[in-house]
C-alpha cells in the first residue's frame, strides 16, 4: 500500500512539473492604484489553491480535535459507570462476637467384665 502512496505522489507531481513547464507564462495582475504585478502562472495557481485549502483544512483539524475530545470524555464517563463499587463492608467494632465452640465431651461407659 505504501507503494502506490509513493506511486500517487511521483505521478502528481510529474503532471504538476509538466504543468508548470508548459504553462510559464507571465499574467499581469492589475492592483490598486494602478499598480500592476507580473506573476508565473503556476506560482499564481498555487497561491490561489493554498488560499483556498488551508483555512479549510485548519477548520477540518479543528473539528476533528473537538470531536476527539468529546469521545474520549463520553469514553471515560462510561468507564467510570462501568465500575461496580464494592458492597461497604462493616466497621470491625459492629461485627459480631461468636464465641467459640467446645467439642462435646465423648460419652464413656463402663461395663464390669466377670472372671
Amino acid at each position: 500500500m505504501q507503494f502506490l502512496k509513493i506511486l500517487f505522489w511521483c505521478l502528481l507531481t510529474f503532471l504538476a512539473a509538466i504543468f508548470t513547464y508548459g504553462n510559464w507564462d507571465l499574467v499581469e495582475i492589475h492592483l490598486w492604484s494602478g499598480l500592476i504585478a507580473d506573476v508565473n502562472l503556476p506560482l499564481l495557481l498555487l497561491v490561489t489553491f493554498l488560499v483556498g485549502f488551508l483555512p479549510m483544512l485548519v477548520f477540518h483539524h479543528a473539528v476533528r480535535w473537538r470531536l476527539r475530545q468529546r469521545l474520549a470524555a463520553c469514553e471515560r464517563a462510561l468507564a467510570d459507570l462501568r465500575i461496580v463499587p464494592p458492597a461497604p463492608q462493616p466497621p470491625v467494632s459492629q461485627l459480631p462476637v461468636v464465641a467459640p465452640e467446645t467439642p462435646p465431651t465423648p460419652i464413656v461407659s463402663v461395663q464390669a467384665i466377670d472372671p
